[in-house]
């Protein structure tokens, strides 16, 4: 798996007709810098409203996943997010015209070609894994639907499906090699059953939908009037069936190729989570309701071991900033310069390292035989973490000043002493506005938390 994030290195676009509203799109794989996450842009729209690949943003699952915000609604998602997952592409922009993506041929391989032909670029960023570090299980009894996340230094899915069906049976598809998406997963497509099609279309959905996007499963014996009634349905002069089979005789892709989709629909409802994961995931029967539930499920502890765990460093890996390039940004001079690398920045977390040494100029007097490190200037490194962190939301940082405007809640919970490595995490706690934000500030010590506190910041143009 990738270790730094990934763009594209040039905009791409492909188009064609939305599988459920019918509505002809055309959608641009646009380059984004790092951190940037995955968006789409309604370009229809008054105001070209942008719409986050996040969760909590879904708001219809009627047989695929859709997702709203800023008052913008992009419809069947999945299959373009499965292809964007299935390349470890991390940052893009993905501008369309229309309601929802083309569903070509009801996979996501014609993606992939688009986007390796647009090629990818490696970023000077590390991808932010959400590491699983226990069995995350999720059930539906209703639906029979059982979905767990395991602890694995990787990402693995293996998905198994069962319609009681004489034509399908039960089907199991894995996929233990992330670069091997294209080849074993990309290329299957969407399917349904005949007795499926009516009610979908009764519902208004499938509007856009073909023989050549979609496969339909016919699991009981048709007779010529019901497939004189399909051909209607589908515009097409004749359509044929074996007495069990595939509408249209379409031949499979592989003998599995439902349940690769299913994976495929896995990965990409999951690509909502916001941030890739490694974990081997099992889901046995599942569905985008099931898929989002356990995505929403997968984030909400996210969240809650963000605020608990202790950034990790690995000291073998680059750093985002170093010490030049932070100097760059913050102007402080010796002896207030008092962060040496940033190990970790996006939107709204940045994560600073300071090592301590005996030679520190404040240990002579504070204390003479028992050096301590300064309370105060525990802050003020946090406080210069953070401004990376506030100054990250401006494109020229180094015309700005950064001030401190307030502190609250602020505990020392352990001394810090020579020799001791901190590592400085702030979160913003709210969007920057008007050059002003809120941080909550934590400083560890070998995974133990020193120091806390909650900061306020604002930054100042420079005159000129």
């Amino acid at each position: 798996m990738n270790i730094k994030q990934h763009t594209i290195n040039s905009s791409v676009t492909v188009s064609g007709v939305g599988l459920h509203t019918g509505v002809n799109a055309n959608m641009t794989f646009v380059p984004a810098e790092a951190n940037y996450g995955i968006k789409f842009q309604r370009i229809d729209l008054p105001g070209q409203p942008i719409v986050d690949a996040d969760v909590d943003n879904v708001v219809d699952l009627s047989r695929g996943t859709t997702i709203e915000q800023n008052g913008a609604r992009i419809n069947t998602v999945e299959h373009t997010l499965a292809a964007l997952v299935g390349l470890q592409i991390d940052n893009v922009l993905i501008q369309i015209d229309g309601p929802e993506p083309p569903i070509m041929d009801g996979s996501s391989i014609m993606f992939i070609d688009a986007l390796l032909e647009a090629g990818l670029k490696e970023q000077n960023a590390f991808r932010n894994y959400f590491e699983v570090t226990e069995s995350i299980t999720y059930r539906d009894p209703e639906r029979d639907v059982e979905i767990a996340a395991l602890p694995l230094d990787d990402y693995r899915v293996t998905v198994m499906v069962d319609y009681n069906s004489p034509v399908l049976g039960s089907q199991h598809a894995t996929l233990s090699d992330i670069s091997k998406f294209k080849t074993e997963i990309a290329s299957c497509r969407t399917f349904c059953f005949l007795h499926e099609l009516e009610m979908l279309h009764s519902q208004n959905l499938i509007k856009g939908g073909d023989l050549n996007n979609a496969i339909v499963i016919v699991d009981r014996i048709v007779q010529d009037d019901e497939l004189d009634h399909l051909a209607k349905l589908f515009n097409k002069t004749k359509v044929e069936v074996k007495k069990e089979g595939i509408l249209n005789n379409v031949e499979l892709r592989y003998k599995n190729e439902p349940a690769r989709h299913k994976l495929l629909d896995v990965m990409g409802d999951m690509a909502l989570l916001g941030r890739p994961i490694k974990a081997q995931i099992l889901a046995a029967r599942p569905g985008h309701a099931a898929n989002v539930a356990f995505t929403k499920k997968l984030k909400k502890i996210m969240l809650e071991a963000n605020k608990k765990k202790a950034p990790q460093y690995d000291p073998r890996k680059p750093p985002i900033l170093d010490h030049n390039q932070i100097a760059k940004i913050l102007p402080h001079a010796y002896p207030f310069k008092l962060i040496d690398r940033i190990v970790h920045l996006d939107d709204t977390t940045v994560v600073g390292l300071k090592n301590i040494t005996i030679n520190e100029p404040f240990f002579e007097g504070h204390f003479p035989g028992n050096p301590v490190f300064p309370g105060v200037l525990q802050i003020e490194a946090m406080a210069q973490t953070g401004g990376i962190l506030v100054l990250n939301t401006v494109p020229d940082p180094e015309n700005y000043w950064t001030y401190f405007l307030g502190i609250e809640s602020c505990r020392f919970r352990k001394m810090v002493h020579p020799g001791d490595q901190i590592l400085f995490r702030c979160e913003l706690l709210a969007p920057v506005k008007r050059g002003i934000a809120k941080m909550q500030g934590q400083a560890f010590v070998a995974g133990t938390l020193v120091c806390e506190a909650v900061m306020t910041a604002s930054i100042v143009r420079k005159d000129p």
